[in-house]
């Protein structure tokens, strides 16, 4: 898989853990990485840390959007914008493989596919108050 699918992958696992309870997030896991595709191993892998290491960090990302991100909080921002803020924060601040300008762009490609026609920017104007 490409880094741009397995980015893909990870908000669509991520996008999950708005809809069901911490306990809950492990089967979810499972239930993900037991989907027909065509992951490899050693990409199932990398998603699954991946996956494990935002949620561990994920009030820390939480507190710096909020930080940034005014008139608006997490708790009323869209599901879909919100995952994909959370994932480039991660990237950008706890992955020194990425660089920040990918981070923010692969957000932003992933809102103009799966967030509002407002999405795109949206994401754009928070993540580029982070850096």
């Amino acid at each position: 898989m490409s880094r741009r699918e397995i980015r893909e992958q990870i908000f669509k696992l991520l996008f999950r853990a708005e809809f069901y309870e911490a306990e809950e997030l492990p089967e979810q896991l499972q239930l993900f990485l037991e989907e027909p595709d065509r992951k490899e191993e050693k990409d199932t892998l990398y998603i699954q840390d991946k996956f494990e290491q935002i949620l561990a960090h994920l009030s820390r990302i939480d507190e710096m959007i909020n930080e940034v991100a005014q008139g608006w909080k997490t708790s009323r921002m869209g599901k879909v914008d919100l995952t994909l803020i959370r994932l480039a924060v991660y990237e950008m601040k706890y992955e020194e493989d990425v660089p920040v300008g990918v981070a923010i762009n692969e957000a932003v490609e992933l809102a103009k596919s799966y967030g509002t026609d407002d999405s795109a920017s949206f994401v754009n104007g928070i993540l580029a108050k982070l850096v």
